[in-house]
């Protein structure tokens, strides 16, 4: 069937809950969804104009037939679809296959053994623990242990690297016994490199209990450096143990999702809170779609109906789903106890959730570093998703407002290009329509400006449609603005205001419908917004000071009798300075456009008195 062969067909499905099948030429199943309204749901894969992100367009490609089951309630569509799902894995709908496989702890040859987390056995003489199923647990245990009998973990090799440059700052903070200052027996080193692999084969309590007896006999033996040594040991393992990020409720059983884009995909990240302890981390990456949304809505059924995954007491996530208590419902039933999900907006899961939305934004950064990706790069896409744009922004173009004391203002208008400064696409602008100082109306003169350059087709940076418009400014600006813009070409750029806290430090973002959005805790986009924030900041103050220089010097020349404001703009635009203007002949101020020979006589006899009147 055709694509508008399909769409009449799906045209004439109830508005009722269900699950659709779709098929191939090769009556292969492709794809399974459910739909609280089968015709609707349906409807839009095959109405033309709709648009759709690659993984869903490259189904429609492939689609010839589809069939649906009408359901008594969108329960039984879940359910449903699940386990239709798990029977035929349709090629287009989401695998949920994380990354990590298994992970081993390697302890490398002796001497001078070395404990690291490692994906793969290879036989190459070293000593492996494991397969252990998960990686994150695996990079827990090798880091605590490591932490616990300071243990190195640079890449330095030893002994040959020995009193090779200064111990660097783990030695000096107390993480590292500095090995590598070559003051440390090869006895003592064996010693601690066994009880951190004691404390990962037999676990905290064990080797508290062996290193509690072992101090003690050193005492008893009055060797108290020794001694010394394992009451440090045994402090340090109660110090990095306890606190590895436990919830405030020791029974906590609870998995903490988030999702995080980019132009290269979306991550699902889950944190396995057990006990009140954080057990695991999950991964998963998709490559063929970039609606979070969808996927959200998609993923958790996947993850716990189909794919075998016990649900949790609760479950927190990033964003409400659509159908949250009939997914409840259903994991409910899977669990065979009450099942919470939820959206935490303040507080320690709040946090959490945070603390997820984290570790798939490095996920992220970490697969676009192998795919080349650089952090300019990475750094659009975390912006992107914290502000909730469709497009990767390339262009973005970013102004203020500077104004002097006597009513008069410029602005300047900065342009970053992949992340970076545009120097060339940089622009400054009079403000000619304002009287007074007036923010808000002369930063709707200066867009209002910029779109009429671009819809009357000008060329260079006005002739290019930026990405994302940011302007240094609150609500007020930003409200004015989006009014100027209503009805040009510009209406749809993503628009948004830069504020500034008390210490002139940019605080948040402030949306085009007035709301802000916190930028501290992310890092990258902070420091990102606060460079571009100073940037169009510097351009408009230097370009009003200039302006300011340029006036005083003009009013100099005004003063001289016989000529006026316009023979001083003339004689400056020429000459650049007041400096070249007295450094010139007479017979090259005449030459100026605009000057007559009565006021470059007046001029050149103001600057050089001393010399003979010319005649």
């Amino acid at each position: 069937m055709t694509k508008k062969e399909l769409y009449k067909k799906a045209c004439a499905l109830p508005l009722l809950p269900g699950v659709y099948i779709i098929r191939d030429k090769q009556n292969e199943i492709i794809y399974i969804g459910k739909a609280k309204r089968l015709r609707t749901r349906v409807s839009q894969y095959f109405r033309e104009g709709v648009p759709h992100d690659a993984k869903v367009t490259q189904m429609i490609r492939h689609a010839f037939e589809f069939d649906v089951i009408v359901t008594t309630s969108e329960f039984e569509a879940l359910v449903l679809e699940a386990s239709q799902i798990k029977t035929h894995l349709p090629k287009y709908n989401i695998l949920l296959k994380d990354d990590k496989g298994y992970s081993y702890i390697r302890i490398s040859p002796y001497p001078w053994r070395r404990i690291t987390a490692v994906l793969q056995k290879e036989d190459d003489g070293a000593e492996y623990l494991g397969p252990y199923t998960s990686g994150f647990a695996v990079r827990e245990m090798v880091e605590t242990a490591n932490l616990a009998f300071k243990l190195p973990e640079c890449s330095r090799k030893f002994p040959t690297d020995f009193r090779k440059g200064r111990p660097c700052l783990n030695a000096h903070i107390g993480r590292c016994m500095a090995v590598c200052s070559g003051k440390i027996k090869l006895e003592e080193y064996e010693e601690a490199v066994n009880g951190a692999l004691k404390m990962i084969r037999l676990g905290k309590n064990e080797i508290l209990k062996s290193l509690r007896q072992k101090m003690e006999d050193a005492a008893e033996r009055l060797d108290f450096e020794k001694a010394a040594l394992l009451r440090d040991q045994i402090a340090a393992i109660e110090k990095v143990m306890p606190g590895q990020r436990v919830v405030t409720d020791d029974e906590k059983e609870q998995d903490v999702i988030a999702f995080a884009g980019a132009a290269s995909g979306v991550c699902a990240a889950i944190l396995r809170f057990r006990q009140g302890k954080l057990s695991d981390k999950k991964e998963f990456l998709f490559k063929d779609t970039l609606n979070i949304d969808t996927l959200r809505e998609e993923f958790l059924p996947r993850y716990y109906l189909s794919g075998g995954e016990i649900p949790p007491k609760t479950i927190a996530i990033d964003a409400p789903l659509p159908d949250q208590e009939v997914l409840a419902q259903a994991l409910t039933e899977a669990r065979g106890s009450k099942v919470r999900i939820y959206t935490p907006e303040r507080g320690d899961n709040a946090r959490l959730v945070q603390m997820a939305y984290v570790n798939a934004v490095e996920r992220l950064a970490r697969e676009n570093s192998r795919n080349g990706i650089d952090k300019a790069g990475r750094l659009l896409d975390e912006t992107a998703h914290m502000l909730g744009l469709k497009e990767v922004p390339h262009i973005i173009e970013s102004y203020d407002i500077s104004n002097w004391g006597d009513g008069t203002s410029v602005a300047g208008m900065i342009v970053f290009e992949d992340g970076k400064p545009k120097k060339s696409g940089y622009r400054k602008f009079k403000i000619q329509s304002v009287d007074g100082t007036d923010d808000y109306a002369s930063m709707a003169e200066v867009l209002s400006r910029r779109a009429a350059e671009y819809e009357k087709g000008a060329s260079g940076q006005f002739g290019q449609k930026p990405d994302l418009i940011l302007l240094d400014g609150g609500k007020g600006q930003v409200s004015v603005v989006k009014q100027a813009l209503k009805y040009t070409k510009l209406n749809d750029v993503p628009l948004f205001g830069m504020v500034k806290d008390d210490k002139h430090r940019t605080r948040a973002i402030v949306t085009s419908d007035g709301g802000e959005i916190a930028i501290s805790m992310h890092k990258g986009v902070f420091a990102f917004i606060t460079s571009i924030q100073d940037e169009v900041h510097r351009f408009s103050i230097q370009y009003q000071r200039q302006s300011q220089k340029k006036k005083a010097y003009s009013s100099t020349l005004t003063k001289i009798s016989g000529v006026g404001p316009a023979t001083a703009k003339a004689l400056l635009n020429h000459f650049r300075s007041v400096g070249g203007v007295r450094q010139a002949t007479f017979e090259q101020l005449c030459e100026v456009k605009g000057v007559n020979q009565k006021a470059a006589k007046a001029v050149w006899q103001e600057f050089h008195v001393h010399e003979n009147e010319i005649k």
